[in-house]
């Protein structure tokens, strides 16, 4: 009389706990259960979608001046335009189609610095966890002295050496950002390769670079994941601080860090043309950052609930 019961108990728990599935179910159904992930999600696919869609959706042209349009409010305040949604710029650029295509170049400064900082830091954290010893030590005090500095001072300093510009800005954001993926590897490698696999592989003859990159690495995904995701906003916001300070992309490159720098002395009289940048840099970080936590939830096993 008692089995019934615990019957229909397990029969329900069964129901309402994840089926075991393994690949892109699983990750996300985890995914799933962060809703700000899901938020997040939505809104940077929708940021893609406008930055892929910039040259079809912009109603002007980001970088032609219309000297009849000087700094005209958004269309919903007097003396608006329907012509120009978001307002004009002081030198009569359309507001909306900068934000439009700003986006492009925010997410391909993201992109380029993942890259750059994770393909460099993941390569140097291998070889510092792999071999250890003199390597290790030389490689982690190198990104010790480069973490002691604030990360944007660090990127100051790096772009005036190089010269101002988008690509230099990228070049000293990736440097920034590297060691924190050197540290990360390398701390993974060194937990993985006391693993009964790793010891097999190497008793089996794999040469190095096979037990580095096709036994040990791949194991070591989930974290540089999450920190690839969160580097991914950050170095938004790197190169928006440096385009801010004239060190970064160059006028009239639509780039919403550089729109700030230009729009400072009308912040009083004319504020959509600080807001609307700064929402922009604002929103797409925030929903970055609700992805990167979506994708610990989902990729680290110690947060799964069974």
């Amino acid at each position: 009389m008692h089995q019934e019961p615990d019957a229909a108990e397990a029969s329900q728990t069964t129901a309402s706990a994840p089926k075991r599935r393994s690949g892109l179910a699983e990750f996300w159904y985890y995914f799933s259960q962060n809703k700000g992930a899901v938020i997040g999600l939505c809104v940077f696919l929708a940021i893609i979608a406008i930055a892929l869609l910039a040259p079809v959706l912009a109603p002007h042209s980001p970088t032609v001046q219309n000297r009849d349009a000087l700094l005209l409010p958004p269309a919903w305040q007097d003396g608006g335009k329907a012509a120009y949604l978001l307002g004009t710029d002081p030198v009569g650029r359309d507001v909306l189609s900068r934000l439009m295509f700003g986006a492009q170049f925010s997410l391909f400064i993201g992109v380029a610095v993942v890259v750059l900082s994770v393909s460099s830091g993941v390569i140097l954290g291998l070889i510092a966890g792999f071999f250890r010893g003199w390597i290790d030590t030389t490689i982690m005090r190198v990104m010790d002295v480069i973490l002691a500095f604030p990360s944007l001072l660090l990127a100051l300093v790096l772009v005036a050496i190089l010269g101002p510009g988008l690509v230099n800005a990228m070049i000293a954001i990736a440097l920034v950002l590297q060691p924190h993926f050197v540290r990360l590897t390398r701390a993974s490698v060194l937990a993985e390769s006391e693993r009964e696999y790793v010891t097999s592989a190497r008793v089996a003859g794999a040469s190095r670079f096979r037990l580095m990159f096709v036994t040990i690495l791949p194991n070591c995904l989930a974290p540089l994941i999450v920190q690839a995701t969160l580097s991914f906003s950050n170095a938004i916001l790197d190169a928006a601080a440096l385009g801010f300070l004239g060190m970064g992309a160059q006028p009239p490159t639509p780039e919403w860090g550089t729109m700030l720098a230009e729009a400072r002395e009308f912040i009083l009289r004319a504020w959509w043309v600080v807001t609307f940048p700064g929402l922009a840099i604002l929103i797409t970080v925030l929903a970055i950052n609700l992805m990167g936590d979506g994708l610990r939830d989902a990729l680290d096993p110690k947060l799964k609930r069974s």
